[in-house]
């Protein structure tokens, strides 16, 4: 399906779709949340995927006080450096436009060639990551033990098989941060958007505690990184009020009846949300289909996402924001005047972490 140019889009047009709110909701009396000491921190960092949970993160963090100046927003590409294949086509603009409207420090991170790469991996070792380093770019690793994969993450919380985390957001973040010589001087916060009530594992996650990639008592190498995650405790009502209070129009995933903003292609999808995807992005739909023909396994192993999409309702997709989604430019503001609540926050989809 051709994509559509967005620039004929005006604030009318915006606040006419916006109009269409089928969702109102109270949120719960406010969350006491513990606050790290924010001054102590050199560098505020947010890994940032554009869900409402991150978006939630950096709201909280001015809440707290802290200048958009002092916060700097990091996001991974799941598809590295080449063709969307499993991501929304628009994440990435709307990230770096979140950015802009906030006047924020913004930076990506990948893994070169992306899912695909690392899908179709045959007696190769793992590609290099590439990182932000100074005013350029630099490669780290991509020389380490062979291996082959040839098949989609599973629907697990062990990442050695839910490998997608693990290989394109985790280990990724971990280069960055294990790599550039800038954490070796002072203190860092790092921030992500778990929360306790999106799974039983996540609820045993802690809300603070020092960084994997710390090393502050190395004899050699000193490393501070703390990790925060200051909504832990949120429910999602109280993600959707901060959101709403601060008027930040939502990624488009929210307005598509998703309940999440991970990628178009998430391997916890259930067959409505597969039965939308077809419609959105055909392309992706049947390229993820013809890898599970040649893999021989499915993402689902009983059933293949053509399966999935064929049991789901058929859905009922607003035009506006399918033109949306399908572009790699999101050209609308960030902020809304007649902000309403997405169709998507509330759902029961089944798109979600373990």
């Amino acid at each position: 399906m051709e994509e559509m140019p967005l620039a004929h889009l005006n604030r009318a047009a915006i606040q006419t779709a916006s109009q269409q709110m089928l969702w109102e909701v109270e949120a719960p009396p406010e969350t006491i949340v513990a606050v790290p000491n924010l001054d102590d921190y050199d560098r505020i960092i947010v890994a940032f995927s554009g869900g409402a949970d991150s978006t939630a993160c950096v709201l909280h963090l001015l809440d707290c006080g802290v200048p958009a100046s002092r916060i700097h927003l990091h996001h991974h590409l799941v598809d590295g450096d080449g063709d969307c294949f499993m991501d929304w086509p628009v994440t990435e603009s709307y990230c770096r436009a979140f950015a802009r409207a906030f006047n924020m420090e913004f930076s990506v991170s990948y893994r070169v060639g992306g899912f695909e790469r690392e899908m179709n991996r045959v007696d190769a070792s793992t590609a290099p990551v590439s990182i932000p380093f100074g005013s350029g770019r630099k490669l780290i690793g991509g020389s380490g033990p062979l291996g082959t994969r040839r098949k989609f993450p599973q629907q697990s919380s062990n990442l050695s098989v839910r490998w997608c985390s693990g290989a394109l957001k985790i280990g990724v973040c971990d280069s960055w941060i294990n790599n550039d010589p800038q954490f070796l001087r002072g203190k860092t916060l790092l921030i992500t958007g778990e929360r306790a009530e999106e799974s039983k594992a996540r609820s045993k996650y802690k809300t603070f505690e020092p960084h994997r990639a710390d090393n502050r008592n190395g004899k050699y190498v000193k490393r501070y990184v703390d990790h925060w995650r200051p909504v832990h405790g949120f429910l999602k009502p109280q993600v959707w009020e901060i959101i709403r209070r601060y008027r930040v129009e939502p990624h488009v995933s929210y307005r598509l009846r998703f309940s999440r903003a991970s990628c178009l292609g998430c391997v916890f999808l259930g067959r409505n949300e597969w039965a939308a995807v077809r419609v959105i992005s055909p392309r992706q739909f049947n390229k993820i289909s013809t890898y599970e023909q040649s893999f021989g396994v499915t993402i689902h192993r009983k059933k293949s996402v053509e399966q999935l999409a064929n049991e789901g309702d058929p859905p009922d997709l607003d035009p506006f924001w399918l033109e949306v989604a399908r572009s790699t430019e999101w050209t609308l503001p960030i902020f809304t005047d007649n902000w309403t609540m997405p169709i998507g926050a509330f759902g029961d989809s089944s798109c979600g972490p373990s």
